[in-house]
Parts: C-alpha cells; sequence; structure tokens
C-alpha cells in the first residue's frame, strides 16, 4: 500500500498558494501590482465603451504600524452588471478577457488576486460598488472567496437609489503592503499610464496626503478592438476539438467558414485539397486521425488570408504624440504606426515614438518606454526583445552622438501579445515582431535625421548671419559717409542683402525651428 497522499486544488487555492507567479511576490510588490491591476481595468471600462476614462486611486494607512493600507481606485466606466459582481471578483478564471481581440490583461485574473491577497494577509473582503449606465441604484457588496470550491462569499450586498446618475464601479481593498518600497514603483506606472493614455484623468492620493495628478491633454480615445474569430494558423488539436463540440452536428465546410476568421468559400476548397477530407463530412464523425491531420494542415496551410486589425486598437500617432509632449516634454517628437502584421496566426501592431530634447537629458544611450496593449513594462528590460532592437540601432546613421538627449517608446498591441514569461513584463524574441519592431524604429529614426539635418543647417545660417551682421555696422558706417547717405537706411539695406544671399525670410528675422502638427513632420511644444 503507498504511503503517498493525493489531492486536488482548486484553482482559487493553487493561486493563493503560488501568489508570487501573479506578481504578489512581497508586501511592497503587491501595493505595486494591485494599483496596475485595478487601474487597467477601470481603463479597459470606460476608453473601450468610448467613455473618456477619469480614475481615481487612493491609498491610505489603516495602522501605520502593522504596515496596513487601504487601497481605493474608482472609475466612472460602464459598471458591472449586480448580478455579475460577487463571480467577476470571486472566481478564478470568470471573465469578460477570453474572447479573441486586444484586452490589457490575458487571464481576466488580477481582480482575483487582489481579493486573494487580501484576504490572505488581513482577512478582510473586497469592497465593490458599481451601477451600470442609466441604472436606478448604486450597488455595493463584500466579497471573500472560498478557495476551496473557487466560489465567492457574500458578506454584505446593498442597494441605494442612484441618486446622482453616477455610473462606473469603485473597489476597496485592505491590504498588508510597504508604501516605503513601492511608492517610487507606483508612481512610475502611472507616469508611463498617462503617457499612453493622454486621453484620461488620473488621479493618485497618497498615505502621506501628496497629491500626483495627470490631465487630460486630448479628448481624442483610440478606436475600441471589437471581437473575433480565431485564425486558422493558430489552432491547436485541442482548441480544435473544443470548437467541435460547442456546434451541431455540421459539415466540415460549414464548419471552417463559420468558426474562423477570413475563410471564404474559395479559400476553403483551396484548404480541403490539401486535407483530404470531404466537405460534407459531418465534423462529431471524424476520427481521432483525421483531427490531428486537420489540426496539422490548418498550421502549416499558407493559403488563409492574414488576420483582421479590427481586434487591435492602437494608440495612434496623434494620441502618442501627444502623451509624450505631455509627460516628457521633449522639444520634438516622431510618431509612426506600422500597417498590421500577424505571428502564428495573432495579428499585431507595432507603434514607435522617438523623443528628442527639451526636457530629456543626454544619456549614453536612449531611453526606452515599452507598452504592450497599452500597459507599462517596467521590469525586465534587459530580456525584452524591443531592448535588443534598440541597442542594434547604428544611431549614428541617423545624426545622433551620445550622450544624446532621446528617448524611445514602443508599443506592441496583439490579441496575444507574446510575453518572455509569465510576469507579462518582456516580449519574447519572436521573429515577426522583433522585425516590426526594427522597422517602426527605423521608420521614426529617419523623422529625426531629417529634423537634425534641418537644425544643423540652421544653425549654419544663424552663425554665418551673426558674422555678417557684425560687418553691417562698419561697412554701412563706411558707405554712410562716402554717399552722404542715411547709415539707418543703408544698415537695412545690407542686412536685406545678407538674408537674400542666405536663402532667408526677410520678414521673418533670425531662423527659428518651425513647429507642426503633421505627424510626417516634428511634432514640437
Amino acid at each position: 500500500m503507498s504511503d503517498v497522499a493525493f489531492e486536488s486544488l482548486t484553482p482559487a487555492e493553487w493561486f493563493r498558494r503560488n501568489k508570487e507567479i501573479a506578481g504578489f511576490s512581497s508586501p511592497s510588490r503587491a501595493m505595486y501590482q494591485t494599483v496596475r491591476e485595478l487601474v487597467e481595468n477601470a481603463l479597459d471600462a470606460t476608453e473601450n465603451h468610448g467613455i473618456l476614462p477619469t480614475v481615481k486611486v487612493a491609498i491610505r494607512y489603516v495602522d501605520e504600524d502593522k504596515d496596513i493600507y487601504s487601497i481605493y481606485v474608482e472609475d466612472n466606466g460602464l459598471g458591472i452588471p449586480e448580478e455579475e459582481i460577487p463571480n467577476v471578483f470571486g472566481q478564478i478564471f470568470y471573465s469578460s478577457k477570453y474572447r479573441i481581440k486586444q484586452h490589457r490583461g490575458i487571464f481576466g485574473l488580477g481582480a482575483k488576486m487582489v481579493v486573494l491577497y487580501a484576504q490572505s494577509t488581513t482577512g478582510m473582503p473586497v469592497k465593490v460598488t458599481s451601477s451600470i449606465r442609466g441604472s436606478q441604484y448604486v450597488y455595493t457588496y463584500e466579497i471573500s472567496i472560498d478557495t476551496v470550491r473557487n466560489r465567492p462569499v457574500i458578506h454584505s450586498h446593498t442597494r441605494v437609489e442612484n441618486k446622482y446618475g453616477w455610473h462606473g464601479t469603485a473597489v476597496k481593498v485592505t491590504l498588508e503592503g510597504n508604501w516605503q518600497y513601492a511608492k517610487s514603483r507606483v508612481e512610475e506606472y502611472l507616469i508611463r499610464t498617462a503617457m499612453i493614455t493622454p486621453y484620461a484623468d488620473i488621479i493618485l492620493i497618497e498615505p502621506s496626503g501628496e497629491v500626483l495628478r495627470f490631465n487630460r491633454t486630448t479628448t481624442l480615445l483610440p478606436k475600441p478592438p471589437v471581437e473575433g474569430l480565431p485564425h486558422p494558423s493558430s489552432i491547436d488539436l485541442e482548441t480544435l476539438r473544443h470548437l467541435i463540440s460547442r456546434n451541431s452536428d455540421i459539415p466540415l465546410v460549414d464548419f471552417l467558414k463559420e468558426n474562423f476568421d477570413g475563410v471564404g468559400d474559395e479559400t476553403v476548397k483551396e484548404f480541403l485539397k490539401t486535407v483530404g477530407i470531404r466537405a460534407s463530412k459531418h465534423v462529431k464523425r471524424l476520427s481521432e486521425a483525421e483531427l490531428r491531420m486537420l489540426a496539422e494542415k490548418m498550421r502549416q496551410f499558407t493559403g488563409w488570408r492574414r488576420p483582421r486589425a479590427d481586434w487591435l486598437s492602437p494608440i495612434g500617432e496623434k494620441i502618442l504624440a501627444s502623451g509624450i509632449l505631455n509627460v516628457l516634454k521633449p522639444e520634438a517628437v516622431f510618431v509612426t504606426t506600422r500597417k498590421p502584421a500577424s505571428y502564428s496566426g495573432h495579428p499585431f501592431i507595432v507603434e514607435a515614438a522617438i523623443a528628442w530634447g527639451g526636457s530629456l537629458m543626454p544619456m549614453d544611450r536612449p531611453l526606452l518606454y515599452r507598452y504592450a496593449n497599452k500597459v507599462p513594462l517596467l521590469q525586465d528590460e534587459g530580456s525584452d526583445v524591443i531592448r535588443h532592437v534598440i541597442d542594434e540601432v547604428d544611431w549614428s546613421q541617423y545624426k545622433v552622438k551620445f550622450p544624446a538627449p532621446i528617448a524611445v517608446v514602443v508599443h506592441v498591441c496583439s490579441t496575444k501579445v507574446p510575453y518572455a514569461s509569465a510576469g507579462k513584463e518582456a516580449i519574447a524574441d519572436v521573429p515577426e515582431v522583433e522585425k516590426e519592431v526594427r522597422l517602426a524604429v527605423r521608420e521614426a529614426a529617419r523623422k529625426l535625421k531629417v529634423y537634425l539635418a534641418r537644425k544643423e543647417k540652421e544653425q549654419e545660417l544663424l552663425t554665418k548671419y551673426a558674422i555678417l551682421k557684425l560687418y553691417t555696422e562698419e561697412v554701412s558706417a563706411a558707405l554712410s559717409f562716402v554717399s552722404n547717405v542715411d547709415n539707418g537706411l543703408i544698415k537695412t539695406k545690407l542686412e536685406d542683402l545678407v538674408k537674400r544671399k542666405l536663402g532667408l525670410d526677410i520678414r521673418a528675422g533670425p531662423p527659428a525651428i518651425a513647429s507642426t502638427a503633421d505627424t510626417t513632420q516634428p511634432q514640437t511644444t
């Protein structure tokens, strides 16, 4: 008889025991992760529904001696239906983020991990207040998670009249933390979030009462993503089985057209020629060998259309430039958005921007800001493909001499960002993604090169203008003495002559760097 004991764990219990995998590895990291998860949920609940976000974060001491804090995050979003709140906050792997479209989160796990960490450290339930748009009521739950059954435990549930027409969600948790070490990371996260979401009002109230505020600088919103179907080249055997189980017993040709993106009549005919299975055969009658072959052939077939880009929500050049100008305050910024590409059937778009001068300090290599699905990546920069690409660029080709006041911003958005690890802080070296990042950075760098070349030329003209102008005083005085013509008139004529010879606008005076709102040209303050 074996002495080995076996047991099963629910997802809730497994994540409670392994909370460091989700980023809750220490009190300081847990505070940062809590703010991050709740702010990202708030932004998804607003911008994806055409609402300009207003997000309030308040962190307060509950017991300073024991390092117990409350963290409160409120948004003005769509709100959560009353009956859904217990499961949204009290059941692991219950989420709206399992559809095929761009989301800030991947697993729909963040809010639940906040609840698990709070009840593990202080035993306090999460307090959730919400109201959907147009609702007559505001409802509040106090919830914890039964980790043995992976079910919500409702401690209280109240409903009051919505007198002021408020809509949105407010979440308050009480947890063990360490603000001394979390402060800089939380602030940096919000600064970088404000740069990528200049259409949001974000306010942070710290335990000391200090307020960090980022005001909205544009009312433009990115186009929200739409829900899509899986691309056939991204399918594995288990996904294929799952899709077949959800469908009625329909012919294979109809199954392919109805359940996958970009599969039309002609495409499916060409594909089925490579498979050797009758188009009329019903999917539930496929043998195991036929299923394996079908999944393999779907991944190998090169005739599928490219994945659609409307599943994605890139920031856009004007919005990205606005955020960079507001936060980094550079002299100029150059932005580019690449056309959609794909890897393994997953669509993605790369956006890149280069900020130059202004308040940026000269550094020995470019300051890098990395984003994935509008989420700032603060850790593991050395493991990120974006860092590798930036370091490989020969910046001297673009007239950049280090130390230089230059920052590079790169945003990768996808239905499935290829993260390098479970920590979701670095993007993996996927060849297709690496290529698009490189091309995007080079496009922005070429715009910078044109700008710097123009500045060099204008500086040369300024120097020549200054030197020649020194002689106009002496020459005009001599000519006035000889010709008995007014010295001021001669001086003016000589200065106009100098400007014409240098190709300057006589009315404009000495040359100056012009600003423009065209993103193919520099955007300047």
